[in-house]
């Protein structure tokens, strides 16, 4: 029987609450920022609350695949981080429970969210994504409210163009009124000036009713299909006009059927469907116009019969020099011929442009359809990628809250969405193959994930500043300084009588490494990489010298505290081959560009141990100094 521990509950628990109110956010935020794309075709048109509330729950259920992915990230950094703040993880680690068992109800818990995902990918946002692409198509269409500013000339009227210098918004009256209409053609335009007037919706909103007091009226009345250089015109004046104007105002909701050859509209089985048909379409057209291209349709002799072909070949001459033809032709001749092949070459090319854009048009549709099809699957598993990253990264970085993982977070999922817009965009355009560019972004994060839950196990310092500053000291030789102080606690004193001796069998030894070796010589390139030998002196002098140092830190003395701080510490391996394998010493070697590098470092690191053998000489003679004025 299938029973689920206490621990497996608390971290759902913990995961879950997280991950419901990130969901959340991120869907707010996709959603303001989706909404600022088309906020120009919402201003200004009256649009009621229900096709309000249409736009924002088909948006909603287009953008949750989009919002899944960076919702599991956040929570699964900060879970784990506050696991990590609060020493909750390390107690399990304790308990000897792993990471990997930490972590297996939410792998579960996510695999059903990626579920969730596809399933949202392939049944719900199709039908979503066609209502929502119908509203939008309705929306645009959509005639704006009459609101006509003041000083300013108003064209959303289709035909006319208002002016109104001033106007009353508490009565509605319009004052200096100027409309043009131009409904006849620019040409017999109606320019009417009235003093006052109000403008009006008629009951069906499908007309502007129109009130103009105290005005003029000029039309033109020529006739376009005319010529003419007196052209008439009539002017009226009034003390009161009306009109109507043809205004549809309703918001008419577009037929869906438009949307249903859109590849986003489509589900996975729909969409390998259309794959497959313009595969084959693709491929018999191109069969086709190879066959009319090798055929070479253009040419007289090539719609002959084979027999009819030999014939006329043997009647003719088997070669003809055009230049001489062309040049013995008379000029009308030669006119004709130049322009009967101008006008065949631009209609062969006409032909074959018409062609090649019926292709590129059939293949790029072809490619949307392949690179949905991907997304569908890219999109889900981006959901269990984005776990394995930020549960292990939580828990290296043990910060919780909305600080630092928000930062984290919100870079990961940037780079993401770099590598995943540019590989659809490859893909989509034929750049690139299809699969492999809307598999990018997980062939990156993957290993990623991986490398993270690795070393999340291993309760690896992957992420420890001090590691990397270190590194980076050790590869451009940057030495580190000693800094021992005077200890509180002194459990065993120096034997001060027999520290002269061993300090000075020390400084003989350095002197001997020093003079056998030649450290200030260049050493010889070839021999450096081809010697398989390791330099065990140096590693015996540095050891018996931190011997010497860790027995006389435990001093009183400050001034002996002092002179043990001027003990360099020697890096025992800088000065030699910088590999312990014999081959990939070789091929360093070999590569000359690499072995030159390297060359030159253990060059300089051989003179500063020189310098450092003097510099213990020196430590040791003082130390000596130092512990027989205690005596």
């Amino acid at each position: 029987m299938l029973r689920i521990k206490k621990l497996d509950i608390f971290i759902l628990k913990s995961f879950c609450l997280l991950f419901a109110g990130t969901f959340f956010i991120c869907l707010f935020i996709f959603m303001m920022q989706f909404l600022w794309r088309y906020v120009d075709e919402m201003v200004g048109k009256g649009l009621e609350m229900t096709v309000l509330a249409q736009f924002f729950f088909y948006s909603a259920l287009v953008l949750v695949p989009v919002s899944l992915p960076l919702a599991v990230l956040l929570a699964a950094l900060i879970t784990f981080g506050n696991f990590g703040e609060r020493f909750e993880l390390l107690a399990m680690k304790a308990a000897g429970i792993p990471l990997l068992r930490i972590m297996r109800p939410l792998i579960i818990f996510i695999a059903c969210v990626s579920c969730v995902s596809f399933y949202f990918q392939n049944v719900i946002g199709p039908k979503a994504q066609v209502k929502l692409n119908t509203l939008l198509i309705s929306m645009k269409q959509k005639s704006p409210e009459v609101d006509i500013p003041e000083g300013a000339f108003y064209d959303e009227i289709k035909g006319y163009n208002l002016y109104v210098k001033h106007k009353n918004r508490d009565t509605g009256m319009l004052y200096d009124v100027l409309i043009y209409n131009f409904e006849k053609g620019f040409e017999n335009a109606q320019i009417i000036k009235a003093d006052s007037g109000r403008l009006e919706m008629t009951a069906d909103k499908q007309h502007l009713y129109l009130h103009l007091y105290s005005g003029e009226q000029f039309e033109n009345l020529k006739d376009q299909s005319v010529s003419r250089k007196n052209v008439p015109y009539r002017r009226e004046a009034f003390r009161e006009k009306h009109a109507l104007i043809e205004f549809n105002s309703d918001f008419n909701m577009a037929d869906e059927g438009i949307m249903s050859n859109q590849a986003s509209s489509k589900n996975m089985r729909t969409l390998q469907v259309g794959i497959d048909s313009m595969q084959m379409r693709t491929d018999s057209i191109g069969r086709a116009y190879y066959k009319e291209a090798m055929a070479n349709v253009y040419n007289v002799t090539s719609r002959l019969d084979r027999k009819d072909s030999l014939k006329l070949k043997e009647a003719l001459p088997t070669y003809y020099n055009m230049d001489s033809l062309y040049a013995v032709a008379t000029l009308s001749e030669k006119s004709k011929i130049l322009s009967n092949t101008i006008g065949r070459t631009g209609s062969i090319e006409s032909d074959w442009n018409f062609k090649s854009f019926n292709i590129q048009q059939t293949e790029a549709s072809l490619r949307r359809h392949m690179t949905s099809w991907h997304e569908k699957l890219t999109m889900s598993l981006a959901c269990l990628i984005f776990f394995f990253i930020g549960a292990p990264l939580g828990g290296i970085i043990r910060k919780g809250g909305l600080g630092m993982p928000v930062v984290v977070s919100v870079l990961i999922f940037i780079v993401y969405y770099i590598i995943n817009n540019t590989g659809f965009k490859m893909a989509r355009d034929g750049k690139w193959i299809v699969w492999m560019g809307m598999w990018t972004s997980t062939a990156v994060l993957a290993p990623l994930g991986a490398f993270f839950t690795y070393k999340a196990n291993k309760d690896s310092v992957v992420l420890n500043a001090d590691a990397y500053i270190s590194w980076i000291k050790k590869v451009l030789g940057i030495r580190s300084v000693r800094h021992l102080y005077r200890k509180e606690v002194i459990i065993h004193d120096p034997d001060y009588t027999r520290l002269p001796g061993d300090l000075q069998m020390l400084s003989e030894q350095c002197r001997a490494y020093a003079e056998g070796h030649d450290l200030k010589r260049m050493p010889n390139y070839f021999k450096l990489w081809m010697n398989s030998g390791e330099d065990v002196e140096v590693e015996d002098i540095s050891a018996r010298m931190e011997t010497l140092i860790e027995e006389m830190s435990n001093t009183k003395s400050p001034k002996l505290i002092a002179v043990l701080n001027n003990y360099p510490i020697i890096p025992v391996r800088a000065h030699v081959r910088p590999f312990r394998s014999y081959w990939l010493n070789v091929a360093c070697g070999i590569c000359v560009p690499v072995g030159l590098f390297f060359f030159f470092r253990i060059w300089a690191f051989r003179l500063r141990l020189s310098k450092d053998m003097e510099r213990i000489i020196k430590a040791d003679d003082d130390a000596i100094y130092v512990i027989n004025s205690l005596e």
